[in-house]
């Protein structure tokens, strides 16, 4: 007889009140890893790596080949821009439709500010 049924049986047979269940702290990894990327600041670090690997078809292959997205901060997105000329592009005329799209990707809580940079 093994020895946790044993014991039950002993406690039963002595009329002892049957021990409370433990509730059961086990988590699956899906439960436990955004608790964890947010304790250690690496949920930022996704989205960031998300938005990189998605700013080619957010942009068109033109402007992604002449920017890129260098980091991402407290939902500011920072784009470096390679010439002047797109800068002034980027930031006169496509800001508006960039930033909507990323929203519309992302939502507005990881991204809701678009600053281009040259360098």
């Amino acid at each position: 007889m093994p020895s946790s049924l044993r014991d039950r049986v002993i406690a039963e047979w002595r009329g002892l009140p049957e021990p409370k269940p433990r509730p059961d702290r086990l988590k699956t990894m899906g439960e436990l890893l955004p608790t964890l990327m947010q304790k250690l600041g690496l949920r930022e670090r996704l989205h960031e790596s998300e938005v990189t690997e998605a700013w080619s078809a957010i942009v068109g292959d033109f402007i992604a080949a002449h920017s890129a997205p260098a980091s991402l901060r407290e939902g500011v997105l920072y784009v470096r821009v390679l010439q002047p000329a797109l800068h002034y592009e980027l930031e006169q005329i496509s800001k508006r439709e960039i930033l909507r799209k990323l929203k519309q990707r992302f939502g507005s809580r990881v991204i809701r500010e678009v600053r281009f940079r040259v360098g």
